[in-house]
């Protein structure tokens, strides 16, 4: 390998343990664990919920419960994407 593939690699797992320590650890520990974007626990706990506040706004006629069950619901639709998790990157200006 080239120096520039070593220092590549060295500012990747840099980046990585910045970025998302649990993930760079790991492998270490002998637990692989998925990277950030790939954990989707607040989705489904938020679908739970807004599940929850459909059903018991379907049961109960009430609106107001039935309107904050899909709100609800489109907003933790949102921690499925993993493109919302990625860093941005600057363009280099020259």
């Amino acid at each position: 390998m080239s120096a520039t593939d070593d220092e590549r690699l060295t500012d990747l797992a840099a980046s990585t343990a910045r970025d998302d320590p649990r993930c760079a650890r790991s492998p270490d520990e002998g637990r692989p664990a998925p990277p950030r974007e790939y954990r989707r626990v607040r989705g489904w706990c938020g679908l739970t919920v807004a599940t929850a506040a459909l059903i018991a706004g379907v049961v109960l006629p009430h609106g107001l419960l039935l309107a904050a069950g899909l709100v609800l619901a489109a907003l933790s639709a949102q921690f499925f994407d993993s493109h919302l998790f990625r860093p941005r990157r600057r363009s280099p200006r020259g």
